[in-house]
């Protein structure tokens, strides 16, 4: 919302220095750092006020991860730091008019309302269960539709809403309407549903350690800033081979606010956490992730960028298919891996907390790299 007025200013005063505001990425910096200054200044409040609430986190001790146990009563729901130090400075710094910032914080703020009742279900309720998973499906689904009816119907997106750049193809993108026009988004519209609910339930599954998901969230959101900045730009998709996507730049500045929030948010999350951010941070920024790589038209490169959560889920689906299996065939189950997720495998193979987080961070930022390599490996 500060945009129209610092503009304004310059217009009118002319006064130094009030020119850069219109530069995205002038206001992606400021957006990053204003989301780490909200962290910085509201984190210790809002954990105070967490814990006289009590809403601390509540460890199995049937696991068998006994480091763990002394977590408990950490609080949680810290989600709620890192969706302030995100929607401010979206707020202040995309363009009012711009659709895609909208999109953006619709998604942000549903996915975290569905965690924060999932989180609340858990912690203020005492059921372990937390919001039934069809209840919780459902809302993603929900976002994810209304997401891929926007996306599809809404007539500036119509020239390009059913392509997407293929990786290490040139001069080619997948059509999802290959039915047809007017039957499009009998395809589209659920590759949406499922991109927002698989991203979203990855991160989850990957929010286990302290400071997992949000170091790997982070980056993977500064190496979207970079493909929606490029895409927003005639000269770079030019160059580039890739689609020139009008207003999309201004969803950069989202993804630095990301970005900020996530870095700010490690400040008190990092080994031995202050706070955990629950369903409520983890499903808000993972539903993100994968709404800004639809709407960049880049969702084909979600397996690299988010390999560290892609890696996470399959182990889990790995795990739950061969015990299932060895249990029919040998009638008892056999694990595959120690433990699932994958990050608790390596915990149970005696390597320290903060050694795997690291090393997944690693992981996560050659990903990262690589998935921004793409472009010109074509």
């Amino acid at each position: 919302m500060l945009v129209p007025l610092l503009e304004w200013i310059d217009l009118v005063y002319n006064p130094p220095g009030f020119g850069m505001f219109s530069f995205i990425t002038v206001r992606s910096a400021f957006a990053a750092a204003t989301a780490f200054l909200i962290c910085l200044l509201f984190g210790n409040r809002i954990i105070r006020l967490l814990k006289k609430l009590q809403l601390g986190e509540t460890i199995r001790d049937d696991i068998g991860l006994d480091n763990h146990l002394s977590k408990a009563g950490t609080p949680s729901m810290g989600g709620l730091i890192i969706l302030f130090a995100i929607i401010v400075p979206s707020l202040m710094w995309i363009r009012p008019n711009n659709i895609y910032g909208w999109l953006i914080l619709f998604v942000v703020v549903a996915l975290g309302a569905v965690g924060f009742l999932d989180d609340y279900i858990k912690i203020v309720k005492k059921d372990k269960k937390g919001l039934m998973g069809r209840v919780k499906l459902s809302g993603q689904i929900l976002v994810g539709l209304i997401l891929g009816s926007v996306l599809y119907f809404y007539p500036d997106f119509s020239e390009y809403n059913t392509l997407s750049t293929i990786p290490f193809v040139k001069d080619t993108n997948i059509n999802y309407a290959f039915l047809g026009d007017t039957l499009g988004w009998v395809i589209y519209i659920p590759v949406v549903i499922f991109i927002i609910a698989a991203v979203s339930n990855a991160v989850n599954l990957t929010d286990g350690l302290d400071g997992l998901a949000s170091g790997t969230t982070a980056i993977a959101g500064l190496a979207l800033g970079i493909l929606t900045y490029v895409s927003g730009r005639v000269d770079y998709s030019s160059f580039l081979d890739i689609l020139y996507l009008p207003g999309v730049g201004e969803l950069t500045i989202f993804c630095a606010a990301l970005a900020g929030a996530c870095f700010g948010f490690l400040w008190f999350n990092s080994y031995p956490a202050q706070v955990f951010m629950g369903d409520t941070g983890s499903l808000a920024l993972g539903g993100s992730i994968g709404a800004i790589a639809l709407m960049v038209h880049k969702e084909l490169l979600l397996p690299i960028l988010c390999g560290v959560f892609f890696m996470e889920t399959l182990s889990v689906i790995i795990q739950t298919t061969y015990f299932k299996y060895t249990r029919r065939k040998y009638g008892e189950g056999r694990r595959f891996y120690r433990m699932a997720p994958l990050h608790h495998h390596f915990e149970k193979m005696g390597l320290p907390e903060p050694k795997i987080v690291v090393r997944f961070w690693i992981v996560a930022i050659m990903l990262a790299v690589l998935t921004i390599i793409t472009l010109k490996i074509r």
